[in-house]
């Protein structure tokens, strides 16, 4: 097994091997914040715990608010102040499912980022503002029913499916639960691959995973038992003859979609083309897609 990646089967994700070689994740971990370096922010919450996964990606958990009610796979606006004063705030796709004590976030690395230059260097104790005002097209209730649940995504689009994916309801709608992500490099699937193979033992929803969670993770650039596009995968069918789906359409299958523009709109032909149509919290129908991230 190639760098611990699963290989392209139809069966639930199993835990991995240690890879054999490669930078070790650095990380910078604590429970117990320490003294925050800067003076409140409007509408602040507190870093609890960052972790780096590669120089382009990192992760961190703010407390979460008391007030803040949100469904799982929504967004909030978070950021830091500007250097005029006034607050500099992005949409960020909310990680942790509905019923997390933590509110948790993935982001990318830009080095001449406004937010994200900085962002970057937050360590535990230091304060964020946070919208708590959550919204979003990724949720169970922009969907009709049906019997398989697809969430593609590329890059830190995974954000909201690492959200789904821990929320009881998911499994409780769905039979089949699939989770497919693409990135350029495999060390940049680690978050994914490392929160799929966690579910198992998840005291909450361990059991209701089981056999019903398949992970599929693709890489685009670096050597890995899944290379190329998901959208190439579909077209040629290999997709789904990994997986063992023998069909797919509006009667059986329903979709997320979260990535760049170009992917969304390749993703959008491409269901479409199925005969699944497009929802909404307002219209229910066969797939969604987050808009709020593209250009």
């Amino acid at each position: 097994m190639d760098q611990g990646l699963p290989l392209c089967t139809g069966v639930p994700p199993q835990r991995p091997d240690p890879p054999d070689e490669g930078p070790e994740t650095v990380t910078q971990t604590t429970t117990e914040p320490d003294t925050p370096r800067a003076p409140a922010l409007p509408d602040a919450a507190t870093v609890t715990e960052v972790r780096h996964w590669t120089d382009r990606l990192f992760s961190f958990k703010v407390e979460r608010p008391r007030s803040l009610r949100f469904r799982s796979g929504e967004f909030v606006m978070i950021g830091l102040l500007g250097d005029t004063g006034k607050p500099l705030l992005r949409a960020y796709s909310i990680a942790s499912p509905a019923w997390a004590d933590e509110l948790e976030f993935y982001s990318i690395k830009v080095p001449d980022g406004p937010l994200t230059s900085r962002l970057q260097h937050i360590r535990p104790g230091d304060q964020i503002i946070l919208r708590p005002k959550p919204v979003g097209t990724l949720v169970h209730d922009a969907l009709l029913p049906g019997k398989r649940i697809w969430f593609f995504a590329t890059g830190t689009g995974i954000a909201p499916f690492a959200s789904l994916i821990r929320d009881p309801q998911t499994y409780e709608d769905y039979d089949e639960v699939y989770l497919t992500h693409t990135c350029r490099d495999v060390a940049e699937l680690d978050y994914g691959r490392e929160l799929v193979d966690s579910l198992r033992e998840d005291p909450l929803i361990g059991e209701m995973v089981e056999g019903k969670l398949f992970y599929y993770p693709t890489t685009t650039r670096e050597e890995s038992p899944c290379m190329g596009r998901i959208t190439t995968r579909m077209e040629d069918g290999r997709l789904f003859s990994d997986l063992g789906v023998e069909s797919f359409g509006p009667e059986t299958d329903r979709a997320m979609v979260c990535g760049s523009l170009a992917f969304n709109t390749d993703m959008k032909a491409l269901l479409e083309g199925a005969g699944l149509r497009e929802g909404a919290n307002s219209e229910p129908a066969e797939y969604v897609v987050e808009k709020a991230f593209v250009g």
